[in-house]
């Protein structure tokens, strides 16, 4: 049955049950999981929620009294109000507030929130029918009994965005000034300013993910990067903001940023490039080199958006001419944009926001861990055995555990060899970690012989054909001497921007495995006498692919 057609039915119901148990009772409205406190017109409404509402990810604000953003059955079933199997409740409608705090309870997390213009609590309900429950039977009722006087007011409910703009798969962090050099006045048009970029850069559950932080005397996380997965919500928390005032300690909040905001925990995507925008009205009060410097290192795209350039005779009271340099990416002039004044800013929403998105432009996410692509070339040759190919792929799943492999960040592939090859999974067919060493872990075993340098030939031109130069590596892992020649593929696929890493096992020859490894010889090429010994190096050849990647990025 069509989900309109079961809420006709349940309707229906409902107005049977009304005229059954008198005026007193009330009438509870269906609801759905996403149905928010903001979407209830009327205070001291009952509505009726659906079961297993707990089992997805609905988001709650507060603990008691919650956030209007949050969802009601959600909410309930974490006040301890509702059960998991559904069942109505009452929806009590209160002021906005400060500090809603975040707890775990009856198997939902709600989180924490700054503030919010309007709140509610739920109760249990007074007068309901006994009978009315989540598990209402949907059949039909007589045509008698269907006919009402007054229809039921019907809910207009949002529905959780779960697109976005998916040529912008960023985790952005905005990062304002609240300080007193801008005012309250300039304030309120900076923050018109970043509700239009907000607006413009299109979040959603596959396109960007947007939080924000006000740099004062100490800095403030108004929202988390998870907390807003609808344009609307966003740009309207944006308006809400309070200025602070205070002085302008940006680097204080370039650092705060850089060491908690895009934790997974506070909902940091794997693989996703990091870009923080940092608004500076007029100059900071403190140093912003140290906090940069974090920055980069943690693989953040810092852009400097300033306002207002301090005019000749303010140059005096500037502690550093050259922050705008210091606090960047990388001062080649993509990552600075100056704003004559807050005033027409609009012309300047678009331009900025495309360089937002740019992926190739983002320079410092490029770190080893989320940009590698890394074939895995593997000797299934019959003196391995089925035992020891196993432990073959443990040790090539350790490697491939070590990064962030999504469609956005590293990748790897697999071929297997004996005197022929066979592909065992592209570097584009697995966008994620887990079915990426699910993979590798059934990959079975061929048995035959040895012809590594076909091998290396056949990987050069079948896995890495789609890929560009400075970031591909190939593990070559062979527990014998090739039959067939390796040093010139090996040659061909090294100037074809190929890094090798030769691991040898048992009787490897050693001259075999320097022939394939890509120069310095020596720091390319592993061997250990047993196959239990692969597991040690590990993170060697994860050491050598990062120092490598970042040598030639």
């Amino acid at each position: 049955m069509s989900l309109p057609s079961v809420l006709l039915s349940l309707t229906a119901f409902l107005f049977h049950i009304s005229s059954t148990f008198g005026s007193e009772s009330i009438v509870p409205l269906p609801v759905s999981c996403v149905t928010r406190g903001a979407d209830l017109m009327e205070d001291g409404a009952v509505v009726l929620c659906p079961p297993d509402c707990s089992q997805f990810r609905m988001s709650v604000f507060g603990t008691g009294i919650y956030a209007s953003i949050s969802s009601l059955c959600a909410a309930a079933v974490h006040s301890g109000v509702l059960r998991p199997s559904g069942g109505p409740v009452s929806v009590h409608k209160l002021q906005g507030r400060h500090n809603y705090m975040s707890s775990f309870a009856h198997g939902i997390q709600s989180q924490d929130l700054s503030r919010w213009t309007s709140s509610f609590s739920i109760t249990k309900p007074i007068n309901v029918p006994l009978e009315l429950t989540s598990e209402t039977s949907t059949t039909p009722l007589p045509a008698a009994a269907q006919p009402a006087k007054k229809p039921l007011k019907k809910l207009s409910v949002k529905k959780a965005l779960t697109g976005g703009n998916k040529d912008c798969q960023m985790d952005i962090a905005i990062v304002i000034d609240s300080s007193n050099n801008i005012g309250q006045r300039r304030f309120n048009l900076q923050k018109n300013f970043v509700a239009k970029l907000a607006a413009m850069l299109k979040v959603g559950a596959t396109g960007p993910h947007v939080g924000l932080i006000q740099a004062s005397d100490s800095p403030r996380t108004e929202f988390l990067l998870t907390n807003y997965t609808q344009s609307k919500e966003l740009v309207f928390a944006i308006k809400e903001l309070a200025y602070l005032g205070g002085d302008t300690n940006t680097g204080k909040a370039i650092m705060h940023t850089a060491e908690t905001f895009f934790t997974l925990e506070n909902g940091g995507r794997r693989g996703h490039p990091r870009v923080m925008m940092v608004l500076i009205d007029g100059w900071p009060s403190d140093d912003l080199e140290q906090a940069a410097m974090l920055a980069r290192e943690s693989g953040i795209n810092v852009f400097v958006v300033s306002v207002a350039k301090p005019a000749p005779e303010e140059l005096p009271m500037v502690r550093d001419n050259d922050f705008v340099k210091k606090a960047v990416c990388k001062d080649n002039g993509f990552f600075s944009y100056s704003l004559p004044s807050w005033f027409s800013t609009t012309k300047h929403v678009k331009p900025l926001s495309q360089r937002l998105c740019l992926l190739d432009g983002l320079l410092c996410s490029k770190t080893c861990y989320n940009s590698v692509n890394i074939g895995f070339l593997i000797d299934g040759s019959s003196s391995v055995s089925h035992g020891n190919f196993q432990l073959v792929l443990d040790f090539l799943a350790g490697i491939a555990r070590s990064f962030d492999i999504s469609d956005v960040g590293a990748r790897v592939g697999a071929v297997q060899f004996t005197y022929d090859q066979r592909m065992e999974f592209g570097l584009f067919d697995h966008s994620n970690k887990e079915d990426a060493i699910n993979a590798l872990k059934r990959i079975s075993y061929m048995s035959g012989g040895t012809a590594t340098g076909q091998a290396i030939s056949y990987t050069t031109q079948k896995l890495f054909r789609r890929t560009g130069p400075g970031r591909n590596f190939l593990i070559v892992v062979t527990d014998g001497q090739s039959y067939d020649d390796v040093r010139g593929p090996a040659l061909t696929a090294q100037t074809q921007g190929i890094t090798i890493f030769s691991v040898g096992v048992a009787w490897a020859p050693m001259e075999d495995l320097k022939s394939m490894s890509s120069e310095p010889k020596d720091s390319h090429t592993f061997f250990t006498r047993e196959f239990t010994g692969l597991t040690e190096l590990i993170p060697a050849v994860v050491r050598g692919i990062c120092r490598d990647f970042t040598e030639n990025n």
